[in-house]
C-alpha cells in the first residue's frame, strides 16, 4: 500500500512541476492528500508550502523536523522551456510522505513529536530562510533532510548519513555605460571588454588553497543586431562556490572589491546588484549518528557510506546555521542517478524511494526519547 502511494505521489508531482515560490498547486495537492489520510496539515501564512505535526508535543519529549523541498527548476526539456524536477524534489516529497504514512499510528509517537515541513524555493536559496520566518523551526530539537545522490557519489542502494554541501552563491548585476559608434571606440568603454576584465580578475582570486573554491562568470549579455554599435551596457552573472562558510565570506568580499574597482577604473556603474548564497553544511554529530543507525537497521551496515563531501549546495543548511543548537543532518540516497542532478533528462531507480522512506521512518524511531 505504501509503495503504491509513494509512486502515485511521485508521478503526480513529477508531471505537475512548479517553479520556486509558485508551488500553489503542489501545496494544495500535498495538503489535500494529507487531509484524506487523516493528518492535520497547516499551510504557511506568507509563503507557499506547508507543515504537518504528529506525535507528542507536550514539551517533555524530543521534537523532530523532517524537510522535503517542493520546487522545480526552469530549463529546456526536449526543446521546450518548462518547470522540471531534475533535482529530485518530486521524490523527496514522495519519500517524506511515505515516512509519514509509515509512522502515522506508531506507538513511538507517544514519546516524540514530529513536524513534517514541505518547503518552497530551495532552488533559489530563499525557501529555508522564509520558513524560518514562519516560526515553525525554532521549537525543534532535530532537523532531518534527504537528497538523491548522483551515481558518482553513491552507488545504487548505498546511503550516507550526511551530505556535507559547500556554500554556493551568485552575483547578478548590470554594467551600465553608454553605447558608441563602431568607428569611435574612444567615446565609451566597451562593456564586452569590461566583462572580459572581470572574468580575468575572477581567475586571479586566491583564498586558502586547502579549501575548494571557485568564482566564474556564468551569464553575459551585451550587444544587439547592430554590429556597428559598441555596447556600453551588459547583464552579468557570477557563480561562486566554497566548501566552508568562512571561505565563502572571503570569496564574496573579493568579488565585491573587483566590482568596485571596475566601476572606478572604467567610469561605469554596477547597478541592480543582487547577491544570494546558500550556506555550507554544519551537520551535527548526534543527528548523523541517528541516520547512521537508521541505515544499518534498515538496509545493513554493508550499504553504509561515510559522509559525502560535495561542492553542490542546499538551503536546508540554513536551518542549522541560523539555529546552531538544532541537531541537523541530510541523508544521501544512492539510486543509480544519471546523467546527473539538474540534467534535463535525469533519471534514477525509483524503487529506492521506498528505501528512503524506510530510513527516514527508522530515523524518527532512533531519536533518543530523552
Amino acid at each position: 500500500m505504501i509503495t503504491e502511494k509513494i509512486t502515485e505521489i511521485f508521478n503526480h508531482v513529477h508531471t505537475n512541476a512548479e517553479l520556486s515560490n509558485e508551488e500553489y498547486k503542489t501545496t494544495d495537492y500535498i495538503y489535500d492528500l494529507l487531509k484524506d489520510e487523516g493528518f492535520e496539515p497547516v499551510k504557511f501564512k506568507n509563503i507557499t508550502g506547508l507543515y504537518c505535526d504528529v506525535g507528542n508535543w507536550s514539551g517533555d519529549y524530543p521534537l523532530i523536523g523532517i524537510r522535503a523541498d517542493i520546487d522545480a527548476l526552469y530549463q529546456e526539456v526536449n526543446g521546450t522551456l518548462q518547470a522540471n524536477h531534475s533535482c529530485g524534489h518530486d521524490s523527496h516529497i514522495a519519500m517524506v510522505m511515505g515516512a509519514m504514512m509509515k509512522i502515522k499510528n506508531h506507538e513511538a509517537l507517544s514519546t516524540r513529536g514530529v513536524r513534517f515541513v514541505f518547503q518552497p524555493a530551495e532552488e533559489v536559496g530563499t525557501g529555508a530562510l522564509d520558513v524560518l520566518k514562519e516560526g515553525v523551526i525554532e521549537p525543534l530539537d532535530y532537523m532531518f533532510g534527504i537528497h538523491l545522490r548522483p551515481i558518482e557519489e553513491a552507488a545504487d542502494g548505498y546511503l550516507s548519513p550526511s551530505i556535507e554541501h559547500g556554500s554556493a552563491g551568485s552575483f547578478e548585476f548590470k554594467i551600465v555605460g553608454n553605447d558608441a559608434h563602431g568607428a569611435r571606440p574612444h567615446l565609451n568603454h566597451n562593456a564586452i571588454e569590461v566583462g572580459t576584465d572581470i572574468v580575468n580578475m575572477l581567475s586571479k582570486i586566491h583564498i586558502n588553497p586547502m579549501v575548494p573554491s571557485s568564482a566564474k562568470m556564468t551569464k553575459f549579455m551585451a550587444g544587439s543586431k547592430s554590429l556597428n554599435i559598441i555596447p556600453g551596457s551588459a547583464e552579468c552573472g557570477i557563480d561562486v562556490r566554497a566548501q566552508t562558510n568562512e571561505a565563502m565570506d572571503a570569496l564574496k568580499s573579493r568579488v565585491h572589491n573587483i566590482l568596485k574597482y571596475i566601476e572606478e577604473f572604467y567610469d561605469v556603474k554596477i547597478e541592480d546588484l543582487e547577491v544570494s548564497s546558500m550556506v555550507a553544511s554544519e551537520s551535527n554529530d548526534e543527528a548523523i549518528e541517528v541516520f547512521r543507525t537508521a541505515i544499518i537497521d534498515t538496509v545493513g551496515e554493508e550499504y553504509l557510506l561515510d559522509p559525502l563531501v560535495t561542492s553542490g549546495g542546499d538551503d536546508f543548511h540554513n536551518y542549522t546555521v541560523q539555529y546552531p543548537e538544532l541537531k541537523g543532518a541530510m541523508l544521501g540516497l544512492g539510486c543509480d542517478l544519471t546523467p546527473g542532478l539538474h540534467h534535463p533528462d535525469m533519471t534514477f531507480n525509483r524503487d529506492r524511494m521506498e528505501t528512503g522512506a524506510d530510513v527516514l521512518y527508522q530515523a524518527i524511531l532512533n531519536v533518543p526519547s530523552e
